[in-house]
């Protein structure tokens, strides 16, 4: 009997679909934000470096700290906090 597999990006089929195929801008690539600043969560398929679990899409955080070229996202997930790791081309400023 044949199982199905759980990996990262099982059930992401139409939720990663890409409307215009392609690498991002350099512009998106390189992104700053400043610590305490409110990003969401908006993954972007063609970039595989620092790409947040397809749960998380669309959520609201706030930026805790930069590592390396990534940046730390903190993250509430019902009554828990959690942090997740992610490149600024999956994130947006939020105003």
């Amino acid at each position: 009997m044949a199982y199905k597999n759980k990996g990262p990006r099982s059930g992401t089929r139409y939720k990663f679909q890409k409307k215009v195929r392609g690498m991002p801008k350099v512009n998106n690539m390189m992104k700053t934000f400043n610590v305490g600043d409110k990003v969401v969560v908006k993954p972007d398929s063609g970039v595989h470096i620092g790409l947040p679990y397809h749960r998380f899409q669309g959520n609201i955080g706030s930026i805790i700290c930069k590592r390396g070229r990534s940046y730390l996202v903190s993250i509430k997930d019902g009554k828990k906090l959690k942090t997740l790791i992610s490149h600024p081309v999956h994130l947006k400023k939020v105003l």
